[in-house]
């Protein structure tokens, strides 16, 4: 039987470490290939451009976060508990690939959304997704917080938005100063604007 080749999963890995660590633009496919040990013949066979990579390399990350979304939103969680465990994990994780590439490197869907969502309809439309689905973790966790009142009443969906700005507004800054000082109490700081009241909020 013959080796199972792992070059498209090498190729998204190199895809990712790169398109994140550096820019779509600046990023070629001879780059993704040396970083991936993969030749370039073996690139198109598995995709067909550096756009179809990204897409499919989002969408493998996507498959393999999901689970931890789902693991900090647990219903079984009291809902403010659940934004502190998402903007911790984030905190962690912005650590983690700081140490790895040598600076701060935010959001990988927002920088790859803003650098090109106007010119790549493919690369938008999967960060769109992404990005939704995201969101109706933020709304879940909302509603139920407002529901047992430790976060004050109001428009939900309105809320979810402000919230959701105000974190990826502080996540893109300590990318832009490459401080991660900016987001160390970032559950703190989302709690204060979403005026949490930590007497009523469940433990």
């Amino acid at each position: 039987m013959g080796r199972t080749s792992d070059a498209d999963q090498r190729l998204m890995d190199a895809a990712l470490f790169l398109l994140w660590g550096e820019s779509f633009g600046s990023v070629t496919v001879d780059d993704i290939c040396r970083r991936a040990n993969v030749r370039k013949g073996s690139f198109y066979h598995f995709f067909e451009s550096k756009s179809d990579l990204a897409v499919k390399a989002l969408d493998r990350m996507w498959q393999e976060y999901r689970p931890q979304l789902d693991e900090m939103f647990a219903p079984s969680i009291p809902p403010v508990e659940r934004i502190r465990n998402y903007c911790q994990n984030t905190y962690a994780l912005q650590e983690a690939l700081r140490d790895e590439h040598g600076r701060v490197l935010g959001c990988v869907m927002c920088a790859l959304g803003s650098e090109i969502g106007t010119r790549d309809d493919a690369i938008r439309d999967k960060v769109r997704s992404m990005l939704e689905d995201v969101r109706d973790y933020w709304v879940k966790a909302i509603a139920d917080a407002q529901d047992e009142g430790s976060i004050p009443p109001g428009d939900t969906p309105n809320k979810v938005r402000c919230a959701i700005a105000f974190y990826e507004g502080l996540v893109a800054q300590a990318r832009l100063h490459n401080d991660l000082g900016l987001i160390s109490d970032l559950a703190d700081q989302v709690c204060d604007h979403l005026r949490v009241n930590e007497s009523v909020a469940v433990r």
